[in-house]
């Protein structure tokens, strides 16, 4: 299958007739035909019902038509940007990032580097901070904003550099009895299930959180597995349990979520961006210096 044969496909819908195509297309209608059979063949099976004036979609047809449609979208978009790119009157970069950081230091990051650099097309990838590397490698994205707990597991291939360095704070439900003190205990949190993300087999995140918790005098339990943190923080507000977040995500104005310090909970977490070693496109520079410069807002 390629490209010409799907668009050649839509055409036929479009006109409702192979003649109709190929005077739109301004094509002879014989390399309508051989352009459709050639994509029934490879799909093993017919597109169109032939029988019917006019033709109608089978339905094999009417499923490939939106998807063939969104194809060709995507095709000609890929198609604009990076002709941009390749003479020089747009750029582009990739950016991977974890959950945790949409609602706080990203958008505002986002914001700042698009007024210096209007036609860049940013391509937001999101990513756990364990495949992020990988990504950088293979040329999927530019920079990371990872987060770490610990010390950092650094490759020489890769510069690390620590955007913030920051506490945890409980999140518990706002309808709880805890929410209505200033701070709380890893053992009294103990009496709320332990709401675990992200879910995922390479991530050690909600395993070092629940360490931690027992290393500060709790006995947290097992409650839900969470893809992420922000449906972590849903299943918060809906009063299933408990969870730990970094302190900047407590940004997000949540109702439903209060977002409260632990005393005696030592472990802390490092939001971290991640380039290239070597790496003199200057773009990533730009916006590594607008993540930078959110620390402090």
């Amino acid at each position: 299958m390629n490209l010409r044969q799907v668009r050649y496909f839509c055409a036929v819908v479009e006109a409702g007739s192979a003649t109709g195509a190929a005077e739109a297309l301004h094509i002879a209608p014989t390399a309508i035909s051989m352009q459709l059979s050639q994509l029934e063949a490879h799909l093993g099976g017919e597109l169109f019902d032939r029988s019917r004036r006019p033709m109608e979609l089978t339905s094999p047809g009417t499923y490939f038509y939106p998807r063939a449609k969104e194809l060709l979208s995507h095709a000609g978009r890929l198609d604009d940007e990076a002709r941009g790119i390749a003479s020089g009157q747009r750029g582009w970069l990739g950016i991977g990032f974890v959950r945790s950081v949409a609602y706080s230091v990203l958008p505002a990051a986002v914001r700042r580097f698009r007024e210096g650099c209007p036609d860049v097309h940013l391509d937001l990838v999101e990513a756990l901070s364990e495949y992020q590397p990988e990504r950088l490698r293979q040329g999927r994205i530019d920079i990371g904003i990872s987060r770490f707990i610990g010390p950092l597991d650094t490759s020489p291939d890769l510069v690390y550099t620590v955007m913030l360095d920051e506490p945890f704070v409980a999140a518990v439900p706002i309808g709880d009895a805890l929410a209505r003190q200033r701070s709380v205990t890893a053992a009294e949190l103990s009496r709320l299930p332990f709401i675990h993300y992200p879910k995922d087999a390479r991530s050690p995140f909600g395993q070092q959180l629940l360490t931690a918790l027992k290393a500060a005098g709790g006995e947290p339990r097992a409650g839900h597995d969470a893809i992420e943190i922000h449906t972590a923080l849903a299943l918060v507000g809906a009063g299933l349990g408990m969870t730990l977040v970094g302190r900047s995500t407590a940004k997000n104005n949540r109702r439903d979520v209060r977002f409260l310090p632990v005393k005696g909970f030592e472990l802390r977490t490092k939001l971290v961006t991640i380039t290239r070693a070597r790496d003199d496109n200057r773009l990533v520079e730009t916006f590594r210096d607008s993540l930078l410069s959110m620390r402090n807002e």
